[in-house]
């Protein structure tokens, strides 16, 4: 694959489930961002959920280099591929239709940081009508531990032992200076994906899925972030499985889960008039 391309997968319903479920409106467009580490194969059983209501779904995820790299160090390497995502609606001649997001854990949503800086900023994508968002496992604030965990899960048993712990230290002492110690200097030049939605969050309704029983990100990081959005007058749900490890609700609740996004997507639909959704994401340019 060129190195200006991304490895991402788009799939178009038949017409006769699109017809069944949106009678006759357009389909909506589902854009999944998988965790770090995520194998497609993982994240087509949640496109599936999007694929039986009759959706367009396109599934992406970001390297881990990029995720574990390149942002820990403030290179904002995934704003370019934010911007080949959404040419990709342009490409498959979808840019019409209502736009849905679902994110996972840090992972997906610091790509989602980036297109939503797209969609504040960028005039050729002022057209695009966004209705919604779910949020799975996220976002986290400066959890060295949790990012630990992470980057220990995405590794996997198969690199040797060695090479784990030395990559782990080297990861946890950077992350630990300039996440951490140094941050208060280094978010004037690079903020991160928490406090940057934080402080100009888009307008469309978001569903936030988290437990507190998750090991990677704190659920205190998600209620928090989801006061200050509703504090700025952003549509915001949530709901606590409990006892899910991260990114495991829907592996845990699969009916109840696919049940709440099917019905938070719907929701956003029924509210989403051409009008209402520019006003949707134009308010905070304001």
């Amino acid at each position: 694959m060129a190195d200006d391309e991304i490895d991402y997968n788009i799939v178009f319903p038949d017409a006769g489930t699109s017809e069944r479920h949106w009678q006759g409106t357009k389909e909506p467009v589902v854009i999944l961002l998988g965790w770090a580490g995520c194998k497609d194969k993982h994240l087509s059983k949640y496109s599936s959920i999007y694929n039986e209501q009759g959706c367009v779904t396109i599934r992406y995820t970001a390297p881990l280099k990029t995720v574990f790299i390149s942002e820990s160090f403030g290179y904002k390497e995934l704003s370019s591929t934010a911007l080949k995502l959404l040419e990709i609606l342009y490409d498959y001649e979808v840019e019409n239709s209502p736009i849905f997001f679902h994110i996972f854990s840090n992972g997906g949503f610091m790509l989602y940081r980036y297109i939503v800086e797209l969609l504040h900023y960028d005039k050729q994508f002022s057209s695009l009508c966004v209705i919604g968002a779910v949020v799975d496992s996220a976002p986290g604030s400066g959890n060295v531990r949790g990012a630990l965990r992470a980057l220990t899960a995405t590794l996997g048993p198969k690199i040797s032992p060695l090479l784990r712990y030395v990559l782990l230290a080297l990861f946890a002492v950077s992350v630990f200076l300039l996440r951490v110690v140094l941050y208060p200097l280094t978010k004037y030049i690079h903020k991160n994906h928490y406090d940057a939605v934080q402080e100009r969050p888009p307008a469309w309704p978001h569903f936030y899925l988290y437990s507190r029983a998750d090991q990677v990100i704190r659920h205190r990081d998600i209620e928090l972030f989801v006061e200050t959005l509703k504090l700025k007058g952003v549509p915001v749900d949530s709901y606590d499985f409990v006892s899910t490890n991260h990114v495991s609700h829907f592996r845990e609740f699969p009916e109840q889960y696919t049940l709440k996004c099917r019905n938070f997507l719907v929701a956003c639909m029924k509210d989403s008039d051409g009008t209402e959704i520019k006003k949707r994401y134009q308010v905070q340019n304001k």
